[in-house]
């Protein structure tokens, strides 16, 4: 296991949780057997069941890896399918809660706006970091003094139509697809799920680069919510995706539900394979039938951190590791230096 592996545990408690690392906020799995045992463990396992289990554990997951890859040649399609949807699905939902966690904030800014107060500097600059990351015309040229509040009424109408949540069932399917059940080279390697393009020398490098495309190259994350939340950003800004985006805001519109096949045919544009990769997506969610997560809700019970081990011997110095971490300090000085955005 990377050292920058071990550490995800604490970036995960500052996104997550905001509060101090605890030895019984870790769980070490060294095998597919011992993550299945666990999964049932917790009545978070078994197709038969899936339509029931809308309640969903905390169970984050840190890293992928080679020895992912690896095993999971050893297991039936099924089982490596559910394994993969299961411990990704919480990773998804929770970028979603930071999507509804920031649009709550912004409708506050709009509300003081609408009553013509002046937001305060906070939430002024956090609004020009919200824009800058969404992609709103004019914010990145904008010096913050000179915003209007015709300005950031702006902001605050770009920045509600632009983030907004990603159903989880559309989300599943296409790092799913993107990535081969976790099991691609880039995901092992890069803990890449989505396969998104990074140019500029970055990144893992395709077997069959295609010189007319330039020096393209799949981002690569320390660790596979870096790639959810990538994703999220990726969906919720680039230009690409704005079919996607006024599909979601019709469906808002008409005061209906936020539909995983809906929303699909807003991606033509995600894959050169354009018709035919939407196709393919609609037929991964129809036949794992994963729109149901669309409805998952979080259960009211404290985030546990999984850690993936190669064998038992990893399994003892990576938990010695975690606890050495949590001891000296080290834990709570990462969380303090890290950040959300």
């Amino acid at each position: 296991m990377k050292a920058n592996s071990r550490i995800c545990l604490l970036i995960f408690s500052l996104c997550f949780s905001y509060t101090s690392v605890t030895a019984q906020e870790y769980l070490v799995i060294s095998s597919p057997e011992a993550a299945i045992s666990w999964l049932q463990s917790q009545n978070w396992w078994g197709e038969a069941n899936r339509a029931q289990q809308l309640a969903v554990p905390r169970a984050i997951m840190t890293s992928t890896g080679a020895n992912w890859r690896t095993n999971s040649k050893d297991l039936t399609v099924a089982t490596k399918k559910e394994l993969f949807y299961r411990f990704l699905l919480p990773l998804i939902m929770h970028a979603n809660a930071m999507v509804l966690e920031r649009r709550e904030r912004l409708r506050q800014i709009q509300e003081q706006l609408d009553t013509g107060l002046t937001p305060s500097s906070l939430d002024i600059n956090w609004l020009v970091e919200i824009a800058d990351t969404l992609r709103i015309a004019d914010s990145d040229d904008r010096e913050v003094d000179d915003l209007t509040p015709i300005d950031l009424e702006h902001y605050v109408t770009e920045a509600l139509y632009k983030l907004d949540v990603i159903p989880a069932g559309l989300a599943l399917g296409q790092a799913a697809y993107e990535s081969g059940y976790g099991t691609s080279r880039f995901a092992a390697q890069g803990n890449a799920l989505f396969g998104q393009w990074t140019f500029g020398g970055e990144g893992l490098v395709p077997e069959k680069q295609r010189a007319e495309l330039g020096d393209h190259r799949i981002a690569a994350f320390d660790w596979p919510f870096d790639s959810v939340r990538s994703y999220f950003i990726n969906l919720n800004s680039h230009p690409a995706y704005e079919d996607f985006r006024r599909l979601r805001a019709d469906l808002r519109q008409q005061g209906k539900e936020l539909d995983s096949f809906v929303l699909a045919d807003g991606l033509i544009r995600y894959s050169e394979r354009g018709q035919e990769y939407v196709d393919t997506l609609k037929g991964i969610m129809r036949v794992n039938n994963l729109a149901i997560a669309d409805a998952a809700r979080f259960r009211d019970e404290p985030q546990i951190f999984i850690f993936g081990a190669e064998d038992e011997a990893d399994e003892i110095r990576v938990r010695e590791e975690i606890e050495r971490m949590i001891e000296n300090g080290e834990a709570e000085e990462i969380i303090r230096q890290m950040s959300l955005e």
